[in-house]
């Protein structure tokens, strides 16, 4: 099988500034590999380093330590040494991210916030609108709001509206955070069917996921965050 992301010995330590530059070690020794069409879920309590490791992969945590390598246009690129313009790179042909809260520009219509990633790469507005509405017809938002801003929804509309954008595009990683929290079980199910379709096209998956039930239907393998715990 394609490896798309192998963390080897990767390690992470907050400075704190305003502490008089204390220390605070998160994760060490974190070593793992995602193959293609793979779903693998980090487990472990809150502050187990769980969203470090996610947002080390991302790029938007440098690591202290070991390599993040992520398959991108064929090469295993080491996102723990590439410059702005690469990480920019990656985001955009590579590497998706559902985090747990919806971050779009004010007053912009739902389904542009949607069709936004395709719009990026080069697909015709109409087009990306259209595959918008079909991904936010799946996840239960109804059409009348789709030329709303999304700040003017509920929680659980925003996270769907999230999750809309972040499954839109094809690409071959993709990173989850929590991304059924605050969703009934309907659109749970719909996040399951969405994730299953995408490890049957291929996709390698990095979730975290607390709903037992969940990560139980979505993941290939469960890996132990604890064993990396910097205090252990």
């Amino acid at each position: 099988m394609t490896v798309m992301i192998e963390i080897v010995d990767a390690e992470k330590t907050f400075t704190m500034h305003l502490q008089g530059g204390v220390r605070l070690p998160v994760v060490r020794g974190v070593s793992l590999q995602v193959n293609a069409g793979e779903c693998v879920v980090l487990s472990g309590p809150s502050g187990a380093g769980k969203s470090s490791i996610l947002k080390m992969i991302f790029g938007n945590y440098r690591c202290d330590g070991g390599g993040i390598f992520v398959r991108h246009e064929g090469v295993l690129q080491d996102v723990a040494k590439s410059e702005p313009r690469q990480i920019l790179s990656l985001r955009r042909n590579t590497i998706g991210y559902v985090s747990q809260f919806l971050r779009a520009v004010p007053r912009v219509a739902t389904i542009d916030v949607v069709a936004e990633p395709l719009v990026a790469t080069g697909t015709a507005r109409p087009a990306a609108r259209e595959q918008a509405g079909r991904l936010l017809r799946r996840l239960n938002i109804p059409e009348p709001l789709w030329m709303l801003p999304p700040s003017t929804f509920s929680g659980g509309e925003q996270q769907r509206v999230n999750i809309a954008r972040g499954f839109i595009s094809d690409l071959p990683v993709l990173l989850l955070d929590e991304p059924t929290a605050s969703l009934d079980a309907a659109n749970r199910d719909v996040v399951v069917h969405l994730i299953d379709e995408k490890k049957r096209a291929g996709v390698a998956m990095v979730a975290i996921v607390h709903d037992d039930e969940v990560r139980r239907l979505i993941a290939d393998r469960i890996v132990d965050v604890t064993i990396f715990a910097a205090a252990a």
